[in-house]
């Protein structure tokens, strides 16, 4: 997964182009709303909508259009959708497993949008199930590091908390826990004074597959593709790459 998480990050590093910063927006505005519609538009009483509304304040959203996120998600204001939620299963080169998690108010055209992303840029749909046995459902909590923040302060601060490992991703720390203790491990973090720039529950796969320069590059095309969908919200793959292919690929 070191590889994915390095290439994420850098790629979201660089979100601020104005179009991949609208996309990146309107994702994290979606989140809000479903977050508030699901639990309550308290973020004190609601753990994924605090988790959300934090995720997007780091991404810098601004303030007025998280709250509006959260009165149209909680019913206060007009305009709510009603999102459902839709996982597409998928291959990309090198035999790489891809699942895709969308949000969507249209099935048809999320499917339409999906497989054309897939076709286009050298994947191929799967049955469900036929990939998902890969990944297990985890907790993540990505810790940014710091002058003060490595990975003996960061693991003494979350190994009470049910945390399962640390990992080092570079630029950040990786918290890896069950989904339901993701909470518990996030409210640990934040006990210590330490702070981080997401928890999320996601797709954590069991076993990786190692590319090369020229499959890395045809699975970050199609990655990228699957994100640029409107109703896409998260894409998870079973790939691993070494720092110097991640260099070479750029």
């Amino acid at each position: 997964m070191s590889g994915h998480s390095k290439w994420a990050t850098t790629k979201h590093k660089k979100a601020g182009i104005d179009a991949k910063r609208g996309k990146l927006f309107a994702k994290l505005i979606k989140n809000i709303e479903v977050a508030a519609r699901t639990g309550g538009g308290d973020p004190a009483g609601n753990p994924t909508l605090f988790d959300a509304i934090q995720k997007a304040k780091k991404s810098s959203v601004p303030n007025d259009n998280i709250d509006r996120a959260v009165k149209r998600g909680a019913g206060l204001e007009a305009g709510g959708v009603d999102y459902q939620t839709i996982t597409y299963e998928g291959y990309a080169a090198g035999g790489v497993a891809v699942l895709i998690e969308c949000l969507t108010d249209n099935k048809n055209r999320s499917a339409m949008e999906v497989r054309t992303a897939m076709t286009r840029n050298g994947g191929s749909m799967a049955d469900p199930g036929s990939v998902s046995y890969l990944f297990s459902r985890k907790g993540v909590i990505v810790v940014p590091k710091s002058a003060t923040v490595d990975e003996d302060t960061v693991l003494m601060a979350v190994l009470d908390a049910g945390a399962e490992e640390v990992r080092d991703q570079g630029d950040t720390f990786e918290v890896v826990c069950e989904p339901t203790d993701l909470v518990a491990v996030r409210t640990a973090l934040q006990d210590a004074g330490i702070d981080y720039d997401s928890a999320d529950a996601g797709f954590v796969p069991s076993v990786s597959v190692e590319l090369d320069e020229e499959a890395a590059g045809k699975v970050f095309r199609l990655i990228d593709a699957l994100e640029d969908c409107d109703d896409v919200q998260n894409v998870y793959a079973n790939y691993d790459v070494s720092d110097e292919v991640l260099e070479k690929v750029g």
